[in-house]
């Protein structure tokens, strides 16, 4: 773990200021005798005019006393918010809730009652949660369960070559030798205690002690509807004794609806309305189940969607009088490109031709796609350290799409896959229930940093990973950190 540091400083406010001694208690002054033949006059006028002195002195006596009273007693502390304690669980328990290429700022498409139910009595991300690069699929899936960047925990792409087996991932390889890291249902189950997942990608693989469990392991089927998702999920709620401590529960809209239409279309709105009835569904069944209140549920997304059209496409076939491209070189293209160049071709060579014919002004949108050597890569990609990763990557702008050759129709529709620095591409964070502050706002976050909070939240010791440790303690309440 990478360790952060977080300091904190409470300012009293500033006393008024305070009369002086002399001020309060003057000392007495030095009167002559009076002329015996105005004694009279000179009393009667002193009383009149000593009057109202009098009584503005005594009045700034009482003022000033009252000052120095209440100023040297303490004031008193805020009340210090605390975690709610379980009223019918036994231990606390985890719903985590994947609602695919939800953008952020979706939530605000429709009324939504049911996530603002959440955001108003949970924890939210004010400008929402920032996926890892590439912003995928099955990267940020693996990301958010194990705390790990994809360099790290291996699967850096939805498809991608392994060179040292000349092997192909895709999203139905379930061998362990793929998967690194230790995702949070291992870690669950590392503990003695239950894990239950209804499709997230890695779930299915054995790895350690979690073995897929036929009864708490559901098997991907995209035919499933939601509805049935999210009743087998509150099946486990049965029975308290039983009840797992993690749940994962995954829903594949409104990512497909994004990449038919983009992110603008009525398409999304009904899309986003559909995840908010199946929230809305949860929620009821946990309240029928009278457990709600000590379920924490953690709504969230693996990334964003910008729209794309034909206008911002880099056709590589364009850069033939510099450079030929095969099509066998290129792992990936679209949002993210990726070329693994043939033996006896110098990756610093086609980098260089590549970027000499992108910024020759000859090439159309030439100049909105970065070619780079892997190692040289913005840090803050963290897209360097496995050989998994072709040494030539290329990064488009935002909404540009990178082709083999020009497509014979023209299209507009959604991707995701680009630079985690665009905003398009963040996502929701969502948390309720006891271990989260109400209606509280805290700074985006990468989703690194959610294995340790789970983590912390089932007081499980967890694997080494990426986030860091201080992270929980600036988003759980005190009892849980």
């Amino acid at each position: 773990m990478v360790p952060a540091t977080a300091s904190f400083s409470i300012t009293s406010p500033s006393p008024s200021d305070m009369a002086s001694p002399e001020e309060l208690h003057p000392a007495p002054t030095t009167s002559l005798l009076p002329n015996p033949s105005t004694t009279t006059t000179t009393t009667t006028t002193t009383k009149k005019s000593l009057t109202p002195l009098l009584l503005l002195l005594a009045t700034f006596l009482s003022f000033a006393s009252a000052v120095l009273y209440f100023s040297s007693k303490p004031h008193p502390s805020p009340p210090t918010v605390v975690s709610r304690p379980l009223s019918t669980l036994p231990r606390p328990t985890v719903i985590l809730i994947s609602a695919d290429g939800f953008r952020f700022g979706y939530q605000h498409k429709a009324p939504l009652p049911s996530i603002r139910r959440l955001i108003a009595n949970g924890t939210s991300a004010d400008l929402g949660l920032v996926p890892v690069f590439p912003t995928l699929t099955f990267p940020n899936h693996y990301s958010i369960v194990t705390g790990l960047y994809p360099s790290s925990h291996g699967v850096v792409n939805n498809h991608f070559l392994d060179p040292a087996s000349g092997s192909r991932f895709s999203m139905s390889s379930h061998d362990p030798r793929w998967w690194l890291g230790e995702p949070l249902w291992e870690t669950v189950a590392n503990h003695n205690l239950t894990a239950a997942t209804y499709f997230w990608p890695g779930s299915e693989v054995p790895k350690g002690s979690w073995h897929c469990p036929p009864k708490f392991c559901q098997h991907y089927n995209g035919s499933v509807p939601f509805e049935d998702r999210v009743d087998t999920v509150l099946a486990y709620f049965d029975h308290h004794d039983t009840v797992p401590s993690f749940v994962t529960l995954y829903f594949e809209d409104p990512d497909h609806q994004g990449h038919l239409f983009g992110p603008d279309d009525r398409e999304i709105t009904d899309a986003v309305v559909r995840i908010d009835d199946m929230v809305g569904r949860l929620i009821r069944g946990l309240e029928e189940r009278r457990v709600f209140d000590d379920v924490t549920l953690i709504l969230l997304g693996d990334h964003g969607m910008v729209g794309t059209c034909e206008k911002k496409q880099i056709i590589l076939e364009d850069l033939s009088p510099w450079i030929d491209i095969r099509d066998d070189w290129v792992d990936s293209s679209s949002a993210l490109l990726s070329i693994w160049p043939p033996a006896g071709v110098s990756p610093s060579e086609v980098v260089d031709k590549m970027n000499l014919g992108l910024s020759s002004g000859k090439v159309e949108n030439g100049k909105s796609l970065r070619v780079f050597l892997k190692e040289d890569l913005p840090e803050r990609l963290h897209y360097s350290a496995s050989e998994r990763i072709p040494p030539v990557i290329g990064l488009p702008d935002e909404g540009y799409q990178v082709l083999l050759r020009r497509p014979k129709w023209s299209s507009c529709g959604g991707g995701h896959g680009y630079d985690n620095a665009f905003f398009s591409m963040r996502t929701i964070f969502v948390a309720h229930g006891p271990p989260f502050r109400k209606g509280w706002q805290v700074p985006s976050f990468e989703n690194v940093e959610i294995y340790n909070v789970i983590a912390a939240i089932l007081g499980l010791k967890g694997a080494p990973n990426n986030g860091s440790a201080a992270f929980p303690g600036s988003i759980l309440l005190p009892t849980y950190y």
